[in-house]
């Protein structure tokens, strides 16, 4: 593993794993079908053009392998690499995640932004519906921040909704997080994510792909990703998710590579409750706390992880997430009357606390709150606390 464009067996190595994900008309399993053909990838690289049509490849492949503009354009992506720090990972690297190998169509090699070594530690995937309701985004940054306080990398997409609140809850315990992006690593997708990202790099955390670096939002490589954050972890979390959501393809994808799968039941009158609650109908896991997640664990990954001191809250109706010592007093007011899961509107607020404090200081600690990141308003001027 390096990123490093010496002139070395590894730097060569990686060079040639790369330069086969670069080769049009190529795929991660018709590459790999072609370096056990060729006994590894050097092998590849010495082959003839006959000997690569041969092995049944397209034309355009072969061309580019034998005539040495794949390798032209691995040297080109493995510098932008080096320059912005990015290590890549192959498939034969030991660094390359164990889990992720079993899977039928694993990637030739990962970008990975950040700490590379955390593509070997036991990991949970959280998925679920871009427009989650208070309840969902409660739930996912509640569930990984405990998760993430026992030791266990939260793996997610970092995109709107559950996913972002899984990765912030993970953050929220200053725990590790991995986040699969659909796009290049360089490419931050969507955009408002950008601190937060910044925010996972700096505690330690990754953020990884397959897609090489500046690969812009393309709504076919999402499905494609979802593969990874199941492969790569021991089960997938579902919190969220309607009927049509991408969700579905990550619970099946985590089915077929032999996953388990936990769901956290929903209202059944909520159009997001329809993927966990059919999940759970079909054999996942309830999951209300992290300890049902937790005792389906395999014996070995306990055993791998090592808790978090002062972890969890014993009391689940206030969350651990939620310090508030140190708070000026009508902030710390207005917080305890806030909850998680449900809205509440800034006219229920003055009408509660019209003989303790005035309008405008409702609204001031309100807005300091915001930019703590203690509460979030919801459309309407209703407002939840944050998790």
């Amino acid at each position: 593993m390096t990123t490093a464009v010496a002139p070395s067996p590894s730097a060569t190595h990686i060079l040639q794993w790369l330069a086969l994900t670069l080769t049009p008309g190529l795929g991660p399993t018709k590459s790999r079908k072609l370096v056990e053909r060729f006994g590894g990838p050097e092998g590849v690289f010495r082959a003839s053009l006959t000997e690569l049509e041969a092995a049944g490849i397209q034309a355009v492949s072969a061309q580019s392998i034998a005539t040495g503009r794949s390798s032209e354009l691995a040297r080109e992506e493995m510098g932008k690499a080096a320059s912005q720090q990015i290590t890549l990972v192959s498939l034969d690297d030991p660094a390359y995640p164990l889990r992720l190998k079993e899977i039928y169509d694993p990637p030739l090699l990962l970008y990975v932004r950040g700490n590379a070594e955390l593509l070997a530690q036991p990991g949970i995937a959280m998925v679920g519906t871009r427009h989650p309701t208070p309840y969902g985004s409660g739930m996912a940054e509640r569930l990984a921040c405990d998760l993430a306080n026992q030791g266990l990398v939260i793996i997610s997409g970092m995109a709107r909704g559950v996913d972002t609140a899984s990765h912030r809850g993970a953050i929220s315990a200053k725990g590790k997080t991995i986040a699969v992006f659909g796009t290049g690593v360089d490419v931050i997708y969507p955009k408002e994510n950008s601190r937060l990202a910044e925010q996972i790099l700096a505690l330690g955390g990754a953020i990884i792909s397959e897609f090489s670096l500046g690969t812009f939002a393309a709504p076919q490589n999402f499905p494609i990703r979802n593969r990874i954050l199941s492969g790569m972890s021991v089960g997938v979390l579902v919190v969220e998710a309607g009927e049509y959501s991408g969700t579905r393809i990550t619970a099946r994808c985590a089915l077929e590579q032999n996953r388990d799968v936990f769901a956290v039941p929903g209202n059944v009158t909520n159009k997001n409750s329809w993927g966990p609650n059919t999940l759970i109908k079909q054999g996942a896991k309830l999951v209300a706390t992290w300890e049902d997640v937790w005792e389906d664990l395999p014996p070995e990954v306990k055993l791998a992880l090592t808790p978090k001191m002062g972890g969890e809250s014993q009391d689940h109706t206030t969350s651990s997430l939620f310090p508030e010592d140190g708070l000026p007093p009508h902030e710390k007011r207005i917080l305890g009357l806030l909850k998680a899961d449900e809205p509440t509107h800034i006219d229920e607020l003055v009408e509660r606390l019209e003989t303790e404090m005035s309008s405008s200081e409702i609204f001031a600690a309100l807005f300091e709150l915001e930019l703590a990141g203690k509460v979030r308003q919801m459309p309407g001027k209703n407002f939840v606390k944050s998790f």
